[in-house]
């Protein structure tokens, strides 16, 4: 593992690196930043703010709790994989039109 500065230090603790070296069929992988769409887990939280949290009327803290708890028990009762519907090229393509059309050029600003 490389040395990583900023957020990606937690991914890089002496703890981290001992449970990684004795879990060796996991492995960290970094996705830039503002690609949280390519992370897995994100997207099940994304999924789970879209179709709950943001749509549901919760009373109380302990009411959205429950509604949490219970969105998760159903999810695990039927899980399913992201599964992607385009090969990482036809993605990659797809962003550099969207950014070409959007005037964006990759290069950060002072105010990244």
């Amino acid at each position: 593992m490389t040395k990583h500065r900023g957020i990606y230090a937690t991914h890089n603790t002496a703890e981290i690196r001992t449970w990684l070296g004795k879990h060796p069929r996991f492995h960290v992988h970094f996705t830039p930043t503002g690609s949280s769409w390519m992370n897995q887990v994100e997207r099940w939280f994304g999924l789970l703010t879209d179709k709950l949290i943001r749509r549901g009327v919760h009373t109380s803290v302990k009411a959205l709790e429950d509604d949490i708890t219970a969105w998760i028990d159903t999810w695990n009762e039927n899980p399913r994989p992201f599964t992607w519907t385009k090969t990482a090229d036809e993605i990659l393509n797809s962003l550099a039109d969207y950014l070409t059309k959007v005037g964006t050029t990759g290069q950060k600003t002072e105010q990244n």
